[in-house]
């Protein structure tokens, strides 16, 4: 399966890329995101819980960045147990393009998944995937919002 999107973010690059290396911040946005940590520059480690269909599952996993090109570009990979639930597998490729005080964000995602949620059907899974890329999108662009400066009196 393979998703590809894009998304303006209100935020200037180097600020967006330091928000996606920042692990308070990625947990606040990815959804289901119960824990985060860091163990390395490029090595995270995430407990997640999902619901993608009738299946509920919390996954452990792993992810591995590529900071080769940043903050231009970068790569992850990573990989998720869910018990009983299955398996998920897979990467993105993320550029970042400055466009002053915004970004554009584009990504290409690939995934593959096995056990009880290969068996829900590649359009569920499809749809599922979509619909949380679009609120970790979301979320990560009203994190970077500059907030309300209130008026002097």
């Amino acid at each position: 399966m393979e998703l590809q999107d894009e998304i303006l973010i209100p935020a200037p690059r180097e600020t967006v890329y330091a928000a996606l290396n920042d692990t308070e911040i990625l947990q606040a946005c990815i959804p289901g995101c119960e824990e985060l940590v860091r163990n390395s520059d490029t090595e995270l480690e995430a407990k997640v819980v999902l619901k993608i269909g009738p299946v509920k599952a919390r996954f452990g996993g792993n992810v591995t960045l590529d900071q080769t090109d940043a903050p231009e570009a970068f790569s992850l990979t990573g990989e998720g147990q869910g018990g009983v639930a299955g398996f998920a597998r897979g990467g993105a490729d993320v550029t970042l393009e400055d466009r002053g005080d915004e970004t554009l964000l584009t990504y290409t995602a690939t995934a593959e998944v096995g056990g009880k949620l290969a068996q829900l059907g590649s359009r569920l899974i499809l749809s599922t995937s979509r619909k949380l890329a679009g609120k970790f999108f979301t979320a990560l662009a009203n994190e970077l919002q500059p907030e309300d400066i209130a008026p002097a009196e």
